[in-house]
């Protein structure tokens, strides 16, 4: 006869079993838009393929019929996808940060960078205050504007413990104008006078995604994109004590609403200092400026981060309706532009400090 051991494990087993099959149809879904997502970047390099994820997400999300499923059997795993998955995706994303690379910038030019996502940061959270933008999207768009594009937001939104729904708006926006930059920027290169090196320095410091930053500036040739990577990633960087920060106010905010709640109700758990995929996060960084993992390893690494990303955005994305975003995020559209111009005039003005 089966013990009372084997009868809770048996049950814990089909409990956990009945909890992931709603989740299939959705992940499912994820991972057919991943596959199309890299094919089509495998065969068109300058579309990035986090930004293909995301608009194929849209896409599903508002073609009739279809958008019925997303709201529907899709929607379990869709929502799995843009929370944990994202998260599982910004720990992988440190693999691809060096601290030697960084130092290799010099002080000086590190001390530009960080004055660049600072100020971005402070502008377009003030910005989207002036736009009475609700709840946390001034923050959410200030840090994937200022910093890495949609895995900030998601990392803050993690932070901060924002639900995903409310992070589909700013994920939106940061989509939008990190295209607009694939197009536009090279454009302005000759008419700001910029060489290769720095128009590659200029679209690190302004471009939001890692994709884009690579797609926007591989038209100037290898020297820019490697000045533009060495940039961005330094961008990156800055996303753990930026969402550190983030999760103290979160923290500080939960126990000044128990003070006031009184002692009558039980004190709800504290949000963590330091959430742990932004811990997961740093490990990662250290792991690669160990410099221990084989090139193979790293690839592998950066292939888990596409797929997780990639799966995420797309849940995202097919929370987007784009009749609810016309008629309620006009003043997020207004906010989003208007931090684009700010971000791209102060890596302008970081690109000739750096010259100097």
């Amino acid at each position: 006869m089966p013990t009372d051991d084997t009868v809770t494990e048996t049950s814990a087993f089909h409990r956990a079993r009945q909890r992931s099959i709603p989740l299939l149809p959705g992940l499912g879904a994820c991972a057919i838009a991943v596959l199309i997502s890299l094919g089509v970047h495998s065969l068109v390099p300058s579309l990035p393929a986090m930004t293909i994820a995301v608009v194929l997400g849209i896409l599903v999300a508002n073609l009739p019929g279809i958008s019925l499923l997303t709201r529907g059997v899709l929607s379990p795993g869709l929502g799995f996808a843009g929370k944990k998955l994202m998260r599982a995706g910004i720990v992988m994303l440190g693999l691809k940060l060096s601290i030697v690379d960084i130092l290799g910038l010099g002080w000086a030019a590190f001390g530009i960078v960080v004055a660049i996502v600072l100020l971005a940061f402070a502008g377009t959270y003030l910005v989207g205050k002036l736009f009475k933008l609700p709840g946390d999207a001034p923050l959410l768009i200030a840090a994937g504007f200022s910093i890495c594009g949609a895995s900030a937001i998601g990392a803050m939104a993690g932070a901060r413990r924002v639900r995903p729904t409310d992070t589909v708006m700013p994920v939106a926006l940061v989509t939008l104008c990190g295209t607009l930059a694939i197009a536009v920027l090279p454009l302005l290169m000759e008419p700001l006078s910029l060489n290769n090196i720095q128009f590659g320095q200029w679209v690190g410091a302004s471009v939001h995604d890692v994709g884009q930053v690579v797609a926007t500036a591989q038209v100037a040739g290898p020297a820019a994109l490697a000045a533009a990577l060495v940039i961005k990633l330094t961008r990156v960087m800055l996303l753990a004590p930026i969402v550190f920060f983030a999760a103290m106010g979160t923290r500080r905010s939960a126990k000044n609403s128990q003070h006031d709640n009184g002692e009558a109700e039980k004190p709800a758990p504290l949000p963590p200092l330091i959430p742990l995929f932004i811990i997961g996060f740093a490990l990662m960084i250290g792991i690669r400026s160990l410099g221990i993992l084989s090139p193979e390893m790293l690839e592998a690494g950066a292939i888990l981060q596409d797929v997780f990303l990639g799966a995420a955005l797309f849940g995202l994305g097919a929370a987007v309706s784009i009749r609810e975003l016309l008629s309620s995020g006009m003043r997020g559209i207004m906010v989003a532009l208007l931090s684009w111009i700010l971000i791209g005039t102060l890596g302008y003005a970081g690109v000739q400090l750096m010259s100097i």
